[in-house]
């Protein structure tokens, strides 16, 4: 006769391990007091921690700022200037270097605006320096307004940068001939910080634009890429608005002629020279002197002034920049084009394409 099956007296059994005589199995139920037990072992606790780390974890990962270390790739093999930029929705990076310019950024963004060459492929890209007035105000409220307006007529950025050298000439000193030295160099320093700060690997083209260019063709950008060259100019010239007399501006468009060249050469390499003062007669042939009437006809140049000059992106990239210091007789903007046509690159202006400047000095 068989013995029947014991029940364990384990604490941690609570249920038979066989039915009773002609029974039912029982269900297995555990006491209140098991369950404290369970819960109060090492073991629980452990899993409890467990599980809070866990959540805790989650929770602050959620929260947290994303990394601020970025991987960032570009090609700059594809980024290539070209004659039809804007058909290859090129790039073009508009440089404009500012101090006490508040009086001229409306005329300045109403011409921007009404440019052929879509707003979205064009960025802004400014330095203040040492003003006394409201520039960086008023720049900031044309800034402001445009990103509030309507999204086709927004520009792919505006940047806005500030770099005071606390240099300040009365204006007589500042346009005499004495000045001239430590106040271009100056300027030089000026546009290389914006050049420097704002070139981004998207740019294909690099358009510097005073600030007090007052007019120029909506087209003017197409003109001047279709002709191809790394660096280019239209002629700046002043004007009467009521009467349209024009006259020339920017004789910093030179090239050298044989006359200028034995001048250079009894100089020396370190004399600066400068145009349009009668202190120093260069004897250059300069682009605002020559006829207008030529459309798009081009000629070489040696010096160039930058009130509008477009540049492709690679020259600045492969080091072309603006010299603070004396470069083969210039400085600055006429330093630019010295740099340039020693590195290789070509340097053209357009008598026939003219801007006009403001008639402010």
């Amino acid at each position: 006769m068989g013995s029947a099956a014991r029940l364990s007296t384990s604490p941690r059994s609570t249920y038979s391990r066989s039915p009773p005589p002609g029974g039912r199995a029982t269900v297995p139920r555990f006491s209140s007091a098991r369950v404290q037990a369970f819960l109060s072992s090492r073991l629980a606790v452990a899993a409890l921690a467990i599980l809070g780390t866990l959540l805790l974890s989650s929770l602050l990962r959620t929260a947290s700022p994303p990394p601020t270390t970025f991987l960032s790739v570009h090609d700059l093999t594809a980024t290539h200037a070209s004659p039809r930029g804007f058909r290859d929705r090129q790039h073009v990076l508009v440089l404009t270097p500012l101090k006490d310019g508040a009086a001229y950024l409306d005329d300045y963004f109403a011409n921007l605006a009404r440019l052929s060459y879509p707003p979205n492929l064009i960025s802004l890209a400014f330095l203040v320096s040492d003003s006394t007035d409201d520039t960086s105000l008023k720049l900031r409220q044309h800034a402001e307004r445009i990103a509030r307006g309507p999204k086709l007529k927004r520009y792919h950025q505006i940047t806005i940068l500030r770099k005071d050298f606390h240099f300040n000439l009365a204006s007589e000193v500042r346009h005499g001939f004495e000045g001239q030295p430590v106040r271009r160099a100056f300027i030089a320093r000026a546009r290389n910080y914006l050049l420097t700060s704002a070139l981004k690997p998207e740019h294909a083209w690099v358009l510097w634009l005073d600030v007090d260019v007052v007019r120029y063709d909506p087209d003017i950008l197409m003109d001047l890429m279709g002709i191809d060259k790394d660096i280019v100019v239209p002629n700046t010239l002043w004007y009467q608005p009521k009467s349209w007399e024009f006259w020339g501006f920017d004789r910093n468009n030179f090239a050298e002629t044989e006359e200028s060249l034995k001048l250079l050469a009894k100089l020396g390499p370190d004399i600066l020279l400068v145009e349009g003062y009668r202190e120093l007669m260069t004897h250059r042939s300069h682009l605002v002197d020559m006829p207008t009437h030529l459309g798009l006809a081009y000629v070489p140049l040696d010096g160039i002034g930058c009130t509008f000059t477009l540049v492709k992106a690679h020259v600045h990239r492969e080091g072309v920049t603006f010299p603070t210091y004396v470069f083969e007789n210039q400085i600055e903007t006429e330093g630019l084009a010295k740099v340039a046509k020693k590195a290789g690159f070509e340097v053209v202006g357009i008598p026939g394409l003219v801007v006009f400047h403001a008639q402010n000095h």
